[in-house]
């Protein structure tokens, strides 16, 4: 009797504050939306990292004019560093090769480069790529090197970006958590005020502080679930929407996390709905 009648409040009170219960849940959608997507980002960032941090290479260009003998003593000076993983050749040939298959997708950039274009290369893979300087230092005294790259610094200047934008992300949602929970606590002032002949009743009657209370915590986290499941859809919809060459960089997120985010979005949004109601009733609202 008790749950049905807190239950039934709670649903005047959603019907009663129409308005505000609909700027609410906007207003949660829309904050939840952008933590999910940071937390989205947030592992594809990481998962992005593993992925190609485990196949960063070094790659040291030869200058056209180096002879047999200088590419020998290279390759034996770089087979004879103990940093060394891997180690593989690469001649004009195969980097045309590779050019081509890298850049399929524009067949004009690829007919203005010519097969003898591209320079001969090792493709040198370390075990600790953190001493990439180490590595280059060990070959300061060779012949035929036109210049040497790390492909970490370059992955790290991408990974920089993303991790700006995610946490771009995070400052957007907390701002519009920050919102939200101001949002909530003045539509509970508001629901308690409209309801204060019948909460003094109430308290006449002997009625304990939690059932008094329960009506507008229960309003108040139906609210935020009902945002969390608005949130949800944007989430959904924003990946389906967005083109995937904008993310082609990234691997995908597997469907199992992001559905994983439904149950997350639905706690955080009840849970700080509910919260914010509990406190703004305890500390604001006499009830």
């Amino acid at each position: 009797m008790r749950l049905r009648y807190v239950l039934n409040e709670a649903l005047l009170g959603l019907w009663r504050n129409a308005t505000m219960t609909i700027a609410m849940i906007i207003t949660m959608a829309v904050s939840l939306t952008m933590l999910g997507a940071s937390v989205l980002l947030y592992w594809q960032v990481e998962q992005a990292k593993d992925y190609y941090y485990g196949r960063i290479e070094v790659s040291i260009f030869l200058r056209d004019d180096i002879t047999d003998a200088q590419r020998a003593a290279l390759g034996a000076a770089i087979d004879r560093s103990p940093l060394v993983a891997d180690k593989r050749y690469e001649d004009k040939q195969d980097a045309y090769a590779r050019f081509k298959e890298a850049w399929r997708e524009s067949p004009d950039l690829v007919r203005t480069v010519g097969p003898g274009a591209l320079p001969a290369s090792f493709r040198v893979k370390l075990k600790d790529p953190s001493r990439y300087a180490v590595f280059v230092s060990q070959l300061h005294d060779q012949r035929g090197i036109e210049t040497v790259v790390d492909q970490r610094r370059l992955l790290e200047r991408v990974f920089r970006i993303f991790t700006a934008t995610q946490r771009t992300a995070l400052v957007i949602a907390s701002l519009m958590a920050v919102a939200a929970v101001l949002l909530v606590g003045n539509t509970i002032q508001v629901a308690a005020y409209s309801k204060r002949r019948e909460v003094a009743v109430m308290k006449l009657v002997g009625a304990s502080n939690w059932f008094v209370q329960a009506p507008f915590v229960v309003e108040a986290m139906a609210a935020g679930l009902v945002g969390a499941v608005a949130g949800f859809v944007l989430l959904l919809a924003g990946e389906l929407l967005v083109p995937p060459e904008w993310t082609q960089a990234l691997p995908p997120v597997p469907d199992d996390r992001v559905w994983m985010m439904l149950p997350l979005l639905a706690a955080v949004g009840a849970g700080v709905s509910g919260c914010t109601a509990w406190l703004t009733l305890r500390f604001q609202v006499r009830v």
